[in-house]
């Protein structure tokens, strides 16, 4: 079962690390990394930059359309006004599908603010304990996982400590 999560970081530079850390445990085969891509946001910058990060995941299972369709309606529809109202209906009902809901969309455009990074990514076969302890230290906030209540409560502590 592959596992959609979303990080936010509170540095520009932290999910490029979260990257560069996710890269060093697929080399050792702790995780499999199916898709990614990140957001970046320096301060003082107008917008966002987004990644999608095929040189660590190959070719892609969720590719660039999916990205792309996402990234755009968190940061392009709250710009572009209501004429594009039923476009964003559209493409929210199809997110819904795949577990990413209305709440998930406005909790992202409040959290991804200047001066900070998220992370998106669709994982699976993690050796839990060992990925925990290669974040160890690392300070990131969960905005959104397809895992059950229980799981997602693990995961939260795992990063509070």
């Amino acid at each position: 079962m592959s596992t959609l999560s979303v990080w936010r970081f509170d540095t520009p530079d932290g999910a490029e690390n979260a990257v560069s850390t996710l890269g060093e445990l697929s080399q050792q085969r702790l995780i499999t990394v199916h898709d990614a891509a990140t957001v970046s946001w320096p301060p003082g910058a107008k917008k966002p930059k987004t990644r999608q990060l095929q040189d660590l995941t190959g070719a892609g299972v969720v590719g660039g359309a999916f990205w792309g369709m996402l990234f755009g309606l968190l940061f392009l529809v709250p710009l572009l006004g209501a004429a594009i109202g039923a476009a964003a209906g559209t493409l929210t009902g199809r997110f819904t599908d795949v577990g990413i809901d209305d709440t998930f969309i406005k909790r992202a455009r409040k959290e991804i603010t200047p001066g900070t990074s998220t992370l998106f990514v669709l994982t699976s076969d993690a050796v839990r304990d060992r990925v925990q302890e290669a974040f160890a230290g690392e300070r990131a906030d969960l905005l959104f996982t397809n895992l059950s209540q229980e799981q997602e409560d693990t995961l939260r502590a795992a990063f509070a400590d």
